[in-house]
């Protein structure tokens, strides 16, 4: 009984000492400098992609919360700072320009109370647009693919400031912090070609010519890849007949660039080629390493028209 009375004792004693320093202690927040300062954490990321195909609609929006010892109020000011980044093959990264930039600036005065937490919020949008003409480019030099990197500069009105820079792993990486301070945008480009399609068999290397319909599924794993449910679009049951089995052939389409590849059940490899594009009909040529060949005029069903393919 003695022991039980000294543990609730002291159970008791560490609360009252912790609920009465919650508003007294300053964050223990460790940066590569100093032991203690300011974070922003990620409340919300609302818009993290730009659509290549509305770039004018795209932006980067996120909620934040400014943490620190004040509750959010030592914070004069956050740099949105950014830059863009593209993948050359053969070659590496190419960032324009060099160094990110400035694009946007949040003042004290733009975190403000909220109902949910008691540090300072802000919500903020860049636009595509400001994005492009931050870094000096036009929209027409965008391709899918490319990153924009956004970062993000903390300055207080101590005179100091948090960034990448001195930001530790824990305070970037940890769930409870949730604080990177850099964001990267992608240029995505959307594709929704999903779907079963009437099709009319133009050309084949036997020479028949027929009708059918073609599955397409999405690859969960692969954003804009298909599964076609048979590569030879019904070309190796008219010509043989032959069924397609296991066979494993995609389409991918990497903004409106369509491509075919995998293999079928005897190994042979695939390609195709868009002969022409309409919203009704896409026209393409398959053909494979065994030498077989064939030409289909896949149509859009009802209220789907094809999206602009390449």
């Amino acid at each position: 009984m003695k022991m039980l009375k000294y543990s609730f004792g002291l159970l008791a004693t560490v609360l009252v000492f912790l609920s009465s320093c919650r508003d007294s202690v300053e964050p223990n927040i460790p940066y590569s400098s100093f032991d203690n300062g300011a974070y922003l954490r990620t409340i919300a990321r609302t818009s993290t992609t730009f659509n290549f195909f509305e770039l004018g609609a795209s932006n980067f929006a996120l909620t934040l919360e400014a943490v620190d010892k004040e509750d959010g109020a030592t914070v004069d000011n956050v740099e949105i700072r950014v830059r863009h980044r593209r993948l050359i093959p053969g070659v590496g990264l190419e960032f324009t320009p060099a160094n990110d930039v400035l694009v946007k600036t949040l003042q004290s005065t733009d975190f403000q109370p909220n109902d949910q937490s008691r540090f300072l919020r802000t919500s903020f949008v860049v636009t595509a647009a400001e994005a492009i003409a931050a870094v000096g480019l036009t929209a027409a030099d965008i391709e899918g693919g490319d990153v924009f990197e956004f970062r993000l500069v903390l300055n207080d009105k101590l005179g100091r400031s948090f960034s990448t820079n001195n930001v530790t792993t824990n305070v970037a990486g940890a769930p409870f912090y949730a604080s990177p301070f850099q964001y990267n945008v992608s240029v995505i480009c959307p594709s929704d070609l999903a779907g079963t399609y009437a099709f009319d068999a133009l050309e084949t290397f036997c020479g028949d010519t027929f009708s059918g319909s073609t599955t397409w599924t999405a690859v969960a794993s692969t954003a804009g890849s298909y599964t076609v449910s048979d590569g030879t679009f019904g070309a190796w049951q008219s010509c043989y007949p032959d069924t397609w089995g296991s066979g494993n052939v995609r389409i991918s389409d990497a903004c409106g660039n369509l491509t075919m590849s995998g293999t079928d059940k005897y190994g042979d490899s695939y390609s195709m080629t868009v002969i022409s594009s309409t919203p009704e009909v896409l026209t393409f040529e398959w053909v494979n390493t065994f030498g077989e060949f064939g030409t289909v005029a896949v149509k859009s069903n009802a209220g789907k028209p094809w999206p602009a393919l390449k």
